[in-house]
């Protein structure tokens, strides 16, 4: 029995400047690290339980059934500077299957070989990147967040030089789609209207059905980016590289690379190489976020019939997401805090403890999960000097008098969106270096803890706690 995908390729059928047909390469040895078998399901994928065979497959080594490989092509900003084209470098889109759900997804290689957007590159990714994709993006899932999925992950049997040389690896991932506001961006650039019109109609189809137009996805993805950015923020995530090619318009978190999980709170915190001045800093997320978002206003502009007018429509439409973005993450903070009812001081009560966290640097995510249980006040060992912090509890427990919430149910609803465990860059890099040395069980227990993220697991509280000074990480890195 061999590995069965239901494939159901819309995106191949596009016209042919979309991407170019481009199979994997093949690699020397392939070897599976692990399959996501719920998902597998999910997506209607039959596995056989021959690991060889499965390796096989998502190594790029053989084509199932079905599939049309291909390299997609886009543009995009990159840290604020123009790139006309870039695309799929390093990955291969095997074709897409309609989920369980009903839902349209992309199954696509990361690391599988030279495409011709690789641009000078090797096309190939090594095991680190690929753990942590692997990590990150299932944690987020488990978190309640907008994600890519990762469906397995296998080694190559071949080195990859970046510093050093270091084991290469592959990682399936599967998304909405991999249509990012950089595929707008694109064909605008070029004046291919046909081409917009295309994609305008393939997307709206296949994200946003009752969407009216240009207009109504523009309104649409403005909605989904403002929900998800404020997810990000709500459990302390830092995506690191929000380049418009690193933004999907399904409003899905797309591109884990220099990414990061904040401990000690603070606004402009900061952790990939390559962000030297702190465009993608947490605090300035929303900001990047309404600046991609006027980059594709911008592409689908020549869709308008009337450029004056669409400009001022369009100009409108974007300055909706602010206000949007502060209902979405003021939701976030009162659900954070244990509010039910919404009153107008709420906003600067969580701000106000906010504030307080960053001058103390109080751990974000230990906090939020302390100040979820029976005894609050006991997180104010989060800070070397209480007072101001027990000033503040009074706050928050005279507003809870106002609840019509018990305060089991508070406490429940606390828990159920404050983690206990997340993916810390200290654990991550832990089970990085592990599998470099042929160890893969600190990986699969990581995996298997952050499944449950809102369960308390007291044999494994020791992966809620902040890293000690020589654990702790200040640098991620992009791993390309």
């Amino acid at each position: 029995m061999t590995v069965q995908i239901p494939f159901d390729n819309s995106y191949a059928r596009l016209p042919d400047r979309f991407f170019t047909a481009q199979p994997p390469t093949p690699v020397a040895a392939p070897g599976l690290i692990t399959v996501n078998r719920p998902l597998a399901a999910e997506l209607g994928i039959t596995l056989p339980n021959d690991d060889t065979g499965i390796a096989a497959i998502f190594a790029g080594n053989t084509l199932p059934d079905g599939a049309t490989p291909l390299a997609q092509v886009y543009a995009g900003h990159q840290f604020g500077g123009w790139a006309p084209q870039l695309g799929d470098g390093r990955a291969v889109l095997l074709g897409e299957v309609v989920d369980r759900a009903g839902q349209r997804r992309d199954i696509q290689l990361k690391g599988a070989g030279p495409t011709p957007y690789s641009r000078m590159g090797d096309g190939r990714a090594w095991l680190g990147p690929v753990l942590r994709e692997y990590i990150i993006s299932e944690a987020m899932c488990a978190l309640g967040i907008p994600t890519t999925r990762a469906l397995a992950a296998v080694t190559t049997g071949e080195p990859v030089l970046r510093e050093a040389a270091m084991p290469g690896a592959i990682v399936t991932r599967v998304a909405a789609s991999h249509i990012r506001v950089g595929t707008f961006q694109y064909f605008a650039a070029r004046r291919d209207v046909e081409a917009l019109q295309a994609l305008s109609a393939h997307a709206i189809a296949r994200h946003y059905p009752d969407a009216d137009g240009p207009l109504g996805l523009l309104q649409a993805v403005i909605a989904a980016q403002a929900r998800l950015v404020a997810k990000w923020m709500g459990v302390g995530f830092i995506h690191g590289v929000m380049n418009t090619d690193n933004m999907s318009i399904a409003g899905e978190t797309i591109d884990y690379g220099p990414c990061a999980f904040m401990d000690a709170y603070h606004s402009e915190k900061v952790f990939s190489s390559i962000d030297q001045f702190g465009r993608y800093a947490f605090g300035n997320q929303p900001n990047v976020a309404v600046w991609n978002l006027a980059q594709l206003a911008t592409a689908l502009l020549p869709l308008m019939p009337e450029r004056d007018s669409a400009i001022e429509i369009f100009t409108h439409e974007i300055n909706t997401f602010p206000d949007l973005f502060d209902l979405e993450w003021h939701r976030v903070l009162r659900a954070k805090l244990g509010l039910a009812r919404v009153e107008e001081a709420d906003v600067a009560l969580a701000f106000d403890l906010l504030t307080l966290m960053e001058q103390a640097q109080a751990d974000f995510t230990r906090y939020f999960r302390g100040l979820s249980g029976a005894d609050p006040a006991q997180t104010a060992a989060e800070f070397t000097d209480p007072g101001p912090f027990n000033t503040w509890l009074l706050r928050w427990q005279t507003r809870l008098d106002r609840e019509t919430r018990s305060p089991a149910e508070r406490q429940s609803a606390m828990e159920a969106v404050n983690p206990a465990f997340i993916p810390r860059n200290h654990r991550v890099e832990e089970v990085i270096k592990a599998s470099l040395s042929g160890d893969y069980d600190p990986f699969f227990k990581l995996v298997d803890i952050l499944k449950r993220p809102f369960e308390d697991q007291p044999e494994n509280r020791a992966y809620q706690a902040a890293p000690a000074p020589e654990e702790t990480v200040t640098r991620t890195f992009c791993g390309t």
